[in-house]
Protein backbone atom coordinates (compact mmCIF):
# COMPACT_ATOMS: atom_id res chain seq x y z
CA UNK A 1 0.00 0.00 0.00
CA UNK A 2 1.28 3.18 -0.95
CA UNK A 3 2.44 5.51 1.81
CA UNK A 4 0.37 7.99 3.77
CA UNK A 5 2.41 11.15 2.57
CA UNK A 6 2.06 9.94 -1.32
CA UNK A 7 -1.39 8.94 -0.68
CA UNK A 8 -2.17 13.04 0.45
CA UNK A 9 0.29 14.35 -2.84
CA UNK A 10 -1.07 11.81 -5.37
CA UNK A 11 -0.34 12.58 -8.88
CA UNK A 12 -0.05 10.62 -12.28
CA UNK A 13 0.13 13.40 -14.74
CA UNK A 14 3.10 16.31 -15.57
CA UNK A 15 3.19 19.03 -14.25
CA UNK A 16 1.91 20.86 -17.43
CA UNK A 17 -1.01 18.93 -18.44
CA UNK A 18 -3.96 21.46 -17.75
CA UNK A 19 -1.12 24.48 -18.88
CA UNK A 20 -3.26 27.44 -20.57
CA UNK A 21 -6.89 26.23 -18.84
CA UNK A 22 -9.06 28.38 -16.73
CA UNK A 23 -11.22 26.67 -14.18
CA UNK A 24 -13.82 27.86 -11.89
CA UNK A 25 -14.68 25.41 -8.78
CA UNK A 26 -17.48 26.07 -6.63
CA UNK A 27 -16.77 25.22 -3.21
CA UNK A 28 -13.35 25.95 -3.45
CA UNK A 29 -12.88 27.69 -0.41
CA UNK A 30 -11.91 24.24 1.70
CA UNK A 31 -12.10 20.57 1.46
CA UNK A 32 -12.19 18.66 -1.36
CA UNK A 33 -13.62 21.60 -3.42
CA UNK A 34 -9.50 23.57 -2.39
CA UNK A 35 -8.07 20.78 -2.99
CA UNK A 36 -9.26 20.42 -6.71
CA UNK A 37 -8.34 23.95 -7.69
CA UNK A 38 -4.97 23.49 -5.75
CA UNK A 39 -4.49 20.47 -8.06
CA UNK A 40 -5.22 22.06 -11.54
CA UNK A 41 -2.71 25.27 -10.57
CA UNK A 42 -0.09 22.53 -9.96
CA UNK A 43 -1.09 20.96 -13.32
CA UNK A 44 -0.55 23.81 -15.13
CA UNK A 45 -3.91 25.95 -14.94
CA UNK A 46 -3.58 29.63 -16.66
CA UNK A 47 -5.80 30.39 -13.87
CA UNK A 48 -8.78 29.36 -11.21
CA UNK A 49 -12.07 31.37 -9.44
CA UNK A 50 -13.02 30.17 -6.18
CA UNK A 51 -16.71 30.41 -5.18
CA UNK A 52 -18.18 30.25 -1.89
CA UNK A 53 -20.85 32.17 0.13
CA UNK A 54 -18.01 32.98 2.96
CA UNK A 55 -15.01 35.73 1.68
CA UNK A 56 -12.94 35.04 4.45
CA UNK A 57 -12.35 31.33 3.63
CA UNK A 58 -12.43 32.84 -0.16
CA UNK A 59 -9.36 35.15 0.97
CA UNK A 60 -7.63 32.79 2.43
CA UNK A 61 -7.69 30.29 0.60
CA UNK A 62 -6.69 32.38 -2.64
CA UNK A 63 -3.81 33.30 -0.25
CA UNK A 64 -2.71 29.98 0.04
CA UNK A 65 -2.72 28.79 -3.78
CA UNK A 66 -1.25 31.97 -4.47
CA UNK A 67 1.85 31.29 -2.44
CA UNK A 68 2.11 28.03 -4.43
CA UNK A 69 2.32 30.32 -7.60
CA UNK A 70 -0.98 29.22 -8.75
CA UNK A 71 -2.88 32.32 -10.53
CA UNK A 72 -6.43 32.29 -8.37
CA UNK A 73 -9.07 34.97 -7.57
CA UNK A 74 -12.42 33.97 -5.82
CA UNK A 75 -15.81 35.26 -6.10
CA UNK A 76 -18.44 35.22 -3.03
CA UNK A 77 -21.54 33.92 -3.92
CA UNK A 78 -24.31 31.22 -3.51
CA UNK A 79 -25.21 28.42 -6.32
CA UNK A 80 -29.02 28.79 -4.97
CA UNK A 81 -29.03 32.31 -6.55
CA UNK A 82 -28.64 32.61 -10.72
CA UNK A 83 -27.59 36.07 -10.34
CA UNK A 84 -24.48 35.16 -8.36
CA UNK A 85 -23.64 32.05 -10.81
CA UNK A 86 -24.24 34.00 -13.57
CA UNK A 87 -21.22 36.95 -11.81
CA UNK A 88 -18.97 33.89 -11.24
CA UNK A 89 -18.99 32.90 -14.89
CA UNK A 90 -18.29 36.21 -15.80
CA UNK A 91 -15.76 37.34 -13.50
CA UNK A 92 -13.98 34.28 -14.28
CA UNK A 93 -13.94 35.62 -18.10
CA UNK A 94 -13.25 38.75 -16.40
CA UNK A 95 -10.08 37.69 -14.60
CA UNK A 96 -8.59 34.95 -17.15
CA UNK A 97 -10.08 35.60 -20.48
CA UNK A 98 -11.93 31.95 -20.48
CA UNK A 99 -13.44 29.59 -19.16
CA UNK A 100 -12.44 25.80 -20.18
CA UNK A 101 -13.77 24.03 -16.74
CA UNK A 102 -16.39 23.57 -14.10
CA UNK A 103 -15.99 22.00 -11.39
CA UNK A 104 -19.71 21.69 -8.80
CA UNK A 105 -17.89 21.04 -5.46
CA UNK A 106 -20.08 22.93 -3.36
CA UNK A 107 -22.73 20.51 -1.41
CA UNK A 108 -25.14 20.76 1.48
CA UNK A 109 -25.02 17.73 4.01
CA UNK A 110 -26.44 16.57 7.66
CA UNK A 111 -27.18 13.89 9.18
CA UNK A 112 -31.23 13.53 9.50
CA UNK A 113 -34.10 10.63 10.14
CA UNK A 114 -36.35 10.95 7.30
CA UNK A 115 -39.35 11.07 9.50
CA UNK A 116 -37.61 13.93 11.27
CA UNK A 117 -36.34 16.02 8.44
CA UNK A 118 -38.28 18.83 7.56
CA UNK A 119 -39.52 19.93 3.57
CA UNK A 120 -37.26 22.93 4.36
CA UNK A 121 -34.40 21.20 4.73
CA UNK A 122 -34.89 18.09 2.34
CA UNK A 123 -35.41 21.30 0.31
CA UNK A 124 -32.31 23.77 0.99
CA UNK A 125 -30.21 20.17 0.30
CA UNK A 126 -32.02 20.01 -3.04
CA UNK A 127 -31.56 23.61 -3.87
CA UNK A 128 -27.79 23.62 -2.88
CA UNK A 129 -26.56 20.54 -4.50
CA UNK A 130 -29.02 20.12 -8.11
CA UNK A 131 -30.22 23.14 -8.23
CA UNK A 132 -27.09 25.02 -7.81
CA UNK A 133 -24.93 22.25 -9.70
CA UNK A 134 -27.70 23.10 -12.63
CA UNK A 135 -27.33 27.07 -12.15
CA UNK A 136 -23.77 26.82 -12.91
CA UNK A 137 -23.69 24.73 -15.71
CA UNK A 138 -26.52 26.48 -17.36
CA UNK A 139 -24.53 30.02 -16.94
CA UNK A 140 -21.00 28.71 -17.91
CA UNK A 141 -22.62 27.30 -20.99
CA UNK A 142 -21.76 29.68 -23.35
CA UNK A 143 -18.04 30.11 -22.57
CA UNK A 144 -17.54 26.42 -22.31
CA UNK A 145 -18.90 26.31 -25.66
CA UNK A 146 -16.37 28.58 -26.83
CA UNK A 147 -13.65 26.93 -24.78
CA UNK A 148 -10.06 26.10 -27.56
CA UNK A 149 -9.92 23.02 -25.42
CA UNK A 150 -13.28 21.98 -25.30
CA UNK A 151 -15.80 22.79 -22.17
CA UNK A 152 -15.52 20.31 -19.34
CA UNK A 153 -18.05 19.94 -16.12
CA UNK A 154 -17.44 18.02 -13.36
CA UNK A 155 -19.87 17.47 -10.29
CA UNK A 156 -18.83 15.98 -6.85
CA UNK A 157 -21.64 13.70 -6.30
CA UNK A 158 -21.44 10.49 -3.92
CA UNK A 159 -22.04 7.03 -3.75
CA UNK A 160 -25.26 7.40 -1.21
CA UNK A 161 -27.71 6.32 -3.43
CA UNK A 162 -26.40 3.08 -5.31
CA UNK A 163 -28.01 1.21 -2.70
CA UNK A 164 -29.51 3.06 -0.15
CA UNK A 165 -27.67 5.13 2.88
CA UNK A 166 -29.34 5.56 6.46
CA UNK A 167 -29.92 9.03 7.82
CA UNK A 168 -28.87 10.77 4.32
CA UNK A 169 -32.47 11.03 2.40
CA UNK A 170 -31.84 14.76 0.76
CA UNK A 171 -28.26 14.12 -0.10
CA UNK A 172 -29.04 10.38 -1.74
CA UNK A 173 -31.99 12.47 -3.44
CA UNK A 174 -29.74 15.02 -4.49
CA UNK A 175 -26.45 13.42 -6.18
CA UNK A 176 -28.94 11.08 -7.95
CA UNK A 177 -30.13 13.77 -9.57
CA UNK A 178 -27.00 15.40 -10.60
CA UNK A 179 -26.08 12.24 -11.89
CA UNK A 180 -28.88 12.27 -13.90
CA UNK A 181 -28.55 15.92 -15.16
CA UNK A 182 -24.83 15.44 -15.67
CA UNK A 183 -25.82 12.53 -18.25
CA UNK A 184 -28.41 14.32 -20.05
CA UNK A 185 -26.23 17.70 -20.32
CA UNK A 186 -23.35 15.31 -22.03
CA UNK A 187 -26.13 13.96 -24.20
CA UNK A 188 -27.21 17.13 -25.19
CA UNK A 189 -23.95 19.21 -25.05
CA UNK A 190 -21.42 16.72 -26.83
CA UNK A 191 -22.17 18.51 -29.99
CA UNK A 192 -20.97 21.82 -28.99
CA UNK A 193 -17.76 20.42 -27.62
CA UNK A 194 -18.60 20.07 -23.85
CA UNK A 195 -17.80 17.18 -21.86
CA UNK A 196 -20.08 16.46 -18.89
CA UNK A 197 -18.93 14.02 -15.96
CA UNK A 198 -19.51 13.12 -12.10
CA UNK A 199 -16.66 12.10 -9.48
CA UNK A 200 -18.30 9.86 -6.86
CA UNK A 201 -16.02 9.71 -3.54
CA UNK A 202 -16.35 7.64 -0.55
CA UNK A 203 -14.86 8.59 3.22
CA UNK A 204 -12.52 11.15 2.41
CA UNK A 205 -10.10 12.16 5.13
CA UNK A 206 -9.96 16.16 6.47
CA UNK A 207 -12.82 17.52 5.12
CA UNK A 208 -16.05 18.96 6.90
CA UNK A 209 -18.24 16.90 5.52
CA UNK A 210 -16.12 13.49 6.86
CA UNK A 211 -16.28 15.31 10.14
CA UNK A 212 -19.95 16.40 9.88
CA UNK A 213 -21.13 12.48 8.90
CA UNK A 214 -18.92 10.82 11.62
CA UNK A 215 -20.56 12.90 14.16
CA UNK A 216 -16.47 14.36 15.08
CA UNK A 217 -15.35 10.50 15.42
CA UNK A 218 -13.07 11.38 12.50
CA UNK A 219 -10.50 13.89 14.12
CA UNK A 220 -10.67 11.91 17.21
CA UNK A 221 -9.23 9.03 15.12
CA UNK A 222 -11.60 6.84 15.91
CA UNK A 223 -12.88 5.91 12.15
CA UNK A 224 -12.26 2.38 11.21
CA UNK A 225 -13.12 1.30 7.79
CA UNK A 226 -13.12 -2.31 7.81
CA UNK A 227 -16.67 -2.44 5.21
CA UNK A 228 -13.82 -0.57 2.63
CA UNK A 229 -11.67 -3.22 0.86
CA UNK A 230 -8.96 -0.80 0.83
CA UNK A 231 -9.40 -0.59 4.45
CA UNK A 232 -9.31 3.28 4.48
CA UNK A 233 -10.60 7.09 4.01
CA UNK A 234 -9.27 8.28 0.87
CA UNK A 235 -7.62 11.88 0.38
CA UNK A 236 -8.43 14.81 -1.11
CA UNK A 237 -5.56 14.63 -3.53
CA UNK A 238 -7.22 11.14 -4.91
CA UNK A 239 -10.12 13.07 -5.76
CA UNK A 240 -8.60 15.91 -7.24
CA UNK A 241 -6.50 13.25 -9.70
CA UNK A 242 -10.03 11.97 -10.89
CA UNK A 243 -10.73 15.23 -11.62
CA UNK A 244 -7.87 16.06 -13.69
CA UNK A 245 -7.95 12.65 -15.47
CA UNK A 246 -11.64 13.78 -16.96
CA UNK A 247 -10.37 16.94 -18.07
CA UNK A 248 -7.79 15.05 -20.39
CA UNK A 249 -9.57 12.02 -21.84
CA UNK A 250 -11.98 13.58 -24.43
CA UNK A 251 -13.49 10.48 -25.06
CA UNK A 252 -15.30 10.23 -21.57
CA UNK A 253 -18.65 11.72 -21.36
CA UNK A 254 -21.67 11.05 -19.35
CA UNK A 255 -19.53 8.88 -17.05
CA UNK A 256 -19.32 8.59 -12.67
CA UNK A 257 -15.79 7.88 -11.72
CA UNK A 258 -16.36 6.32 -8.10
CA UNK A 259 -13.15 7.35 -5.89
CA UNK A 260 -14.25 5.35 -3.17
CA UNK A 261 -11.57 1.96 -2.14
CA UNK A 262 -14.66 -0.16 -3.19
CA UNK A 263 -16.76 1.38 -0.12
CA UNK A 264 -20.02 1.04 -2.27
CA UNK A 265 -19.80 -2.39 -2.76
CA UNK A 266 -18.02 -3.20 0.19
CA UNK A 267 -19.38 -5.43 3.06
CA UNK A 268 -18.16 -6.17 6.49
CA UNK A 269 -16.19 -9.65 6.60
CA UNK A 270 -18.91 -11.78 8.65
CA UNK A 271 -16.11 -14.66 8.85
CA UNK A 272 -12.36 -15.10 9.72
CA UNK A 273 -10.00 -15.64 6.60
CA UNK A 274 -8.93 -18.85 8.82
CA UNK A 275 -12.51 -20.43 9.46
CA UNK A 276 -13.29 -20.14 5.90
CA UNK A 277 -10.23 -22.07 5.32
CA UNK A 278 -10.79 -24.54 7.98
CA UNK A 279 -14.54 -25.42 7.17
CA UNK A 280 -13.61 -25.36 3.19
CA UNK A 281 -11.00 -27.87 3.38
CA UNK A 282 -12.96 -29.86 5.46
CA UNK A 283 -15.88 -29.75 2.90
CA UNK A 284 -12.84 -30.29 -0.10
CA UNK A 285 -11.95 -33.94 2.04
CA UNK A 286 -15.70 -34.83 2.75
CA UNK A 287 -16.24 -34.72 -1.30
CA UNK A 288 -12.95 -36.95 -1.86
CA UNK A 289 -14.02 -39.43 0.76
CA UNK A 290 -17.06 -40.22 -1.06
CA UNK A 291 -15.53 -40.93 -4.56
CA UNK A 292 -16.11 -39.77 -7.89
CA UNK A 293 -19.73 -40.56 -8.52
CA UNK A 294 -20.89 -41.03 -5.13
CA UNK A 295 -24.21 -39.75 -4.80
CA UNK A 296 -24.33 -37.59 -1.42
CA UNK A 297 -27.23 -38.01 0.75
CA UNK A 298 -30.49 -36.24 0.21
CA UNK A 299 -30.81 -33.91 3.51
CA UNK A 300 -33.39 -34.31 5.38
CA UNK A 301 -36.30 -31.90 5.57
Amino acid sequence: MASKEHQRVLSYFRPDVLQGRVALVTGGGSGIGFEIARQFGRHGAAGILIMGRRQNFLDAAVKLLQEEGIRAAACAGDIRRPEDCDRAVKATVEAFGALDILVNSAAGNFLAAAEELSPNGFKTVMEIDTLGTYNMAHFAFEPLRASKFGGVITSITATLHYSATWYQTAPSAAKAAIDVLMRSLALEWGEYGIRCNSVAPGPIEDTPGMEKLSGGRASRGQMSFPGIPARRAGTKAEVASACVFLCLNEYITGQILVVDGGEWFGKVQFMPREVVSRLSRQVEKGSRDMGPGTAKPASKL
